[in-house]
């Protein structure tokens, strides 16, 4: 389920070639899409790579022809079938964590790292190089002396390993939230076992979150991507971005990590949710988010004729 992306002109536009489908499909096609979801590593796994990767397949088969303006509120043409999966069903999380919980016991395996633990640890640094900045005042005017006072929600958290690595850097206000019981229960053992008893882990839907209060850094890796495979999934989105904009602080971070978007279709759907949130509202507000920058060093695959990378990690920052 990866998405196509192209080599940027001037470092930042990317333009979205649409190769014919037909014999492209080969099982190291469908390999790279599948990975690009769920990397193997040393955590180990007991998900199904045939099921995985038939689930790649279908999606990729659609993906190949969606050009990078699909969710442009403003376009002519007619919309583009949604791409649409398994992955989009909360039953199919449950199924996977349940897995994933007893394979834990059995083996003491962690799980999936969804898109890699690579990804993982590079996502974490770069984050944290960016609160370093705003502490410094080189971005936005506030002045805290250290990131360790930062409150930090990572919605969809899974595993929770992503915590962990934000932990490592330094971050010690730390909540973790997934719709999925199971996910908790395997994140809330493996940060008892791995010694960060300074996690909160909490069952709570992203769409319909009851969490009452606002964190200076949400992370998301991978959760918009799941939403946005459910059939609802571009009217899910749209409730997403309400979500997340009662959830970041004024002047926080939000950083979104996925396989699906390209950098580009992230700012776009930032732009869009901005004019709906003008187009609401009787007064002259600033947008609610704005871009601020995105990782630059993701490795790169060739797919197509084209080479790109399988991961976007962008960063807003709300106003």
């Amino acid at each position: 389920m990866a998405a196509i992306r192209l080599p940027p002109e001037d470092n930042d536009t990317i333009q979205a070639r649409q190769p014919a489908t037909g014999d492209l499909i080969s099982d190291d096609d469908r390999s790279v899409a599948a990975d690009s979801w769920s990397i193997k590593s040393d955590y180990g796994s007991t998900l199904d790579d045939d099921q995985r990767h038939a689930d790649a397949t279908e999606a990729l088969s659609v993906a190949i022809n969606r050009a990078a303006s699909d969710y442009s509120s403003d376009k002519e043409e007619p919309d583009v079938e949604p791409v649409t999966s398994m992955l989009g069903f909360q039953s199919y999380w449950d199924a996977a964590y349940a897995d994933e919980l007893a394979n834990f016991h059995e083996h003491g395996h962690a799980g999936e790292v969804w898109f890699g633990a690579g990804v993982m640890e590079m996502v974490a640094s770069w984050t944290k190089s960016l609160c370093v900045d705003i502490c410094k005042g080189q971005l936005s005017n506030h002045h805290d002396d250290s990131i360790s006072s930062w409150s930090v929600l990572d919605l969809g958290t899974g595993n929770g390993l992503l915590l962990q690595e934000l932990a490592k850097q330094g971050f010690t206000d730390l909540t973790g939230t997934d719709y999925s019981e199971g996910a908790i229960d395997l994140a809330r053992n493996l940060a008892n076992r791995d010694g960060f008893t300074n996690i909160k882990l909490l069952v709570d839907d992203a769409l319909e979150t009851k969490l009452d209060r606002r964190f200076r850094l949400v992370t998301d890796k991978g959760t918009l991507d799941a939403i946005g495979l459910h059939p609802d999934g571009p009217i899910k989105r749209i409730m997403y971005w309400e979500s997340i904009s009662r959830l970041v602080a004024p002047g926080g971070l939000l950083v979104i990590t996925s396989c699906n978007c390209t950098k580009d279709d992230l700012v776009q759907e930032v732009d869009n949710f901005n004019q709906r949130r003008a187009s609401a509202s009787q007064e002259h507000e600033a947008p609610p988010f704005r871009y601020l920058d995105h990782i630059r060093t993701y490795p790169t695959f060739a797919f197509g004729g084209s080479v790109g990378s399988r991961v976007a990690t962008v960063a807003f920052q709300r106003n």
